[in-house]
């Protein structure tokens, strides 16, 4: 294989892996903006009348709607790179920035349940889905630097 052609199919790499991102941001801001609208439909009303945590209703809408703006960029950050003409090096700052928001829109998305649980008064379910999310989080901050590295970060 030559030079031109391991290029090539760099490019082609780099686009499909954009085109699969972009796909994957677009679901999960459909699948958040649905979990907006049923906190919204069903939890305002009794957010309205009292019968909720004021203030940790609104942490929660505000915790959504951070997700579907991590989402949003992390697609927004992939998407160029199919669209724009960019260089290698800006293509990778690209990924990088998508990884990004894509791992903090991941670590907002799986800590949801638990904040609507505890909005809700479940509070043993919430407290179980909070110790499901540090784990997760742990996780996934632990690997964190490796996702950077796949996409030529130091």
């Amino acid at each position: 294989m030559s030079v031109s052609d391991t290029r090539e199919e760099e490019r082609w790499l780099d686009l499909d892996l954009a085109a699969a991102n972009v796909n994957r941001a677009g679901t999960l801001v459909g699948s958040t903006i649905a979990v907006f609208t049923f906190l919204l439909f069903f939890l305002y009303p009794r957010f309205s009348s009292g019968s909720i945590d004021p203030v940790l209703f609104q942490i929660t809408l505000t915790i959504v709607v951070l997700t579907i703006l991590s989402f949003s960029l992390s697609g927004l950050f992939s998407y160029r790179i199919g669209v724009l003409k960019m260089n290698s090096t800006k293509k990778r700052a690209s990924m990088r920035g998508a990884a990004l928001f894509w791992l903090i829109g991941t670590l907002l998305a799986v800590l949801e349940p638990a904040l609507i649980l505890f909005t809700v008064g479940l509070t043993i379910v919430g407290t179980i889905a909070l110790g499901a999310w540090v784990v997760y989080a742990l996780l996934t901050l632990r690997d964190a630097r490796a996702y950077g590295d796949l996409f030529g970060s130091t």
